[in-house]
């Protein structure tokens, strides 16, 4: 019983310390949109000026784009094929472990994205009580792509992951590399263009 519940706490740490850090991505696009057409960007100041967060980090996230849609052969333009601009938002993630003896322990977190969940009643760890509460910001970033000839949206792409609170720039502008890449691998959808 003893080795069970060793065994358990880091497995169960390692599930959610992995989950925490990934990027959960979506995409929306207009199914009549000529995407092999689109080869030149620009960005929408106006769009970029709402959304709410740090001028710096809207400046890593701007190069962050650039460096992508020039990986995928873009080239940023004064007269664009399609405007590209970004919101965002974000939320408190409380995440609550509890730590009791005997039956009815277990852990889970609420708040956030859904529905909240956990297990319970089962065993207890087996040391201490009470509850350890982490909370972090679950943040999403979405990216816009604009037709400019149609003046209408034709590609959304949204991740959502926690942000890590760190005091290291570079730590950060990793972060926000992982979400601009791991957003954008979903461009462009893999459909035909309907006329």
């Amino acid at each position: 019983m003893k080795n069970i519940k060793l065994l358990g706490l880091p497995l169960l740490l390692l599930v959610f310390i992995t989950s925490c850090s990934s990027v959960r991505v979506l995409s929306d696009y207009d199914q009549k949109a000529d995407f092999n057409g689109y080869k030149s960007y620009a960005f929408y100041k106006t769009g970029i000026d709402k959304a709410q967060i740090s001028d710096l980090d809207k400046k890593r996230i701007l190069i962050a784009i650039e460096e992508e849609m020039s990986a995928r052969g873009f080239v940023k333009s004064e007269t664009p094929d399609i405007l590209v601009s970004i919101f965002t938002k974000e939320q408190e993630r409380v995440d609550i472990f509890n730590n009791n003896f005997g039956w009815g322990g277990g852990w889970g977190w609420g708040g956030g994205f859904g529905p909240g969940w956990g297990w319970g009643p089962g065993l207890g760890w087996g040391w201490g009580g009470g509850n350890n509460v982490s909370v972090s910001t679950q943040g999403s970033l979405y990216i816009d792509f604009i037709d400019m000839k149609r003046k209408e949206l034709v590609w959304q792409g949204k991740g959502e992951g926690t942000l890590a609170n760190t005091k290291s720039i570079a730590k950060k502008e990793a972060r926000i590399r992982e979400f601009i890449s791991q957003i954008l691998e979903q461009y462009p959808p893999n459909v035909v263009a309907m006329k």
